[in-house]
C-alpha cells in the first residue's frame, strides 16, 4: 500500500504538471526568464522568518496553498485577463513542485515541520 505523503507527492507532481501545460497553452507574451523569476517569487515568503516561526509559517502557508493559484487562474479565465491566468497557473506549479519534493505547508513549530513531515537533516 502507498502511504499518504507519497499521493501526496504524486499530487504535487500531477499540479506541477497542470500548471505548467496551463501556463504554455494561456502564456503568448511572457518572456521564459519572467516567468521563473514569477515561478520562484512565492519563496520570497521565507523573509518573515525573521519575525518567528509563527509569522513565517503563517506567511509560507498563505503563499503556499492551492487554493489562491486555482482562484486567481480561474479569475483570469472568466474574465479573460490573460496576466491574472498565466500567474494563477505558475503559482499552481510552484505549490505542486513543494509538493513534489515534499515541502509542505509549515507548522507553527519551526520550519521544518510541515504537514507532509519533518524535512532537512533529522537531529
Amino acid at each position: 500500500m502507498i502511504h499518504a505523503v507519497l499521493w501526496q507527492r504524486i499530487e504535487g507532481l500531477l499540479v506541477l504538471a497542470a500548471g505548467l501545460a496551463l501556463f504554455f497553452h494561456f502564456n503568448d507574451t511572457m518572456p521564459w526568464w519572467v516567468a521563473l523569476l514569477i515561478f520562484f517569487a512565492p519563496d520570497l515568503s521565507f523573509i518573515a522568518y525573521a519575525f518567528g516561526p509563527r509569522v513565517g509559517a503563517f506567511c509560507y502557508n498563505l503563499v503556499h496553498i492551492y487554493g489562491f493559484g486555482a482562484a486567481l487562474l480561474a479569475v483570469g479565465v472568466l474574465a479573460a485577463i490573460p496576466l491574472l491566468t498565466v500567474l494563477g497557473a505558475l503559482w499552481l506549479a510552484h505549490c505542486g513542485l513543494d509538493r513534489m519534493f515534499g515541502y509542505g505547508l509549515k507548522s507553527p513549530e519551526g520550519f521544518s515541520v510541515t504537514h507532509l513531515g519533518r524535512i532537512g537533516k533529522q537531529q
